[in-house]
């Protein structure tokens, strides 16, 4: 039986189409890479990233996967997301959605957030102490429900 391509998503195509660009070949540990990304709705670590490439069997060496998380970041198709827990995270900027965090800083879950009255808040601070917002990452600390 023949397997079926998946579809890329818009973030997938632009992101392949920007790495074209910028002169890197699409193949190998980088499409795997993207094709990953492309599939999550939250921030991976590149330990992360790793195991779930090895569980595809299409493993990829940990010092390739930082390689391509820092171009895909010079790049601005990811963005490197600061969690508090001594390692970065990476997701895809998606003009289309924009969330927060909620850290476990007992286990070490993330959980994505996305809150239009906080967009608000966020937005009228801006407005009220003359400020141009170019972006904000909101990460709020405590306990989940499992570690409560």
């Amino acid at each position: 039986m023949a397997k079926t391509k998946k579809k890329e998503s818009q973030w997938a195509t632009a992101t392949n189409e920007r790495l074209a660009e910028a002169g890197f070949r699409r193949g190998g540990a980088r499409a795997a890479v993207v094709s990953l990304l492309d599939e999550q709705s939250c921030a991976l670590s590149a330990y992360e990233i790793e195991d779930l490439l090895a569980a595809r069997e299409r493993a990829v060496g940990r010092a390739s996967i930082y390689r391509i998380l820092e171009e895909l970041d010079e790049l601005g198709v990811v963005a490197k997301v600061e969690l508090g827990q001594a390692q970065a995270r990476y997701e895809p900027v998606r003009p289309d959605h924009h969330h927060h965090h909620l850290v476990c800083d007992k286990c070490g879950a993330v959980i994505a957030f996305d809150d239009a009255p906080l967009e608000r808040a966020v937005h009228s601070i801006s407005k009220r102490v003359d400020f141009a917002v170019e972006g904000h990452e909101i990460v709020l600390h405590g306990l989940c429900a499992d570690c409560r």
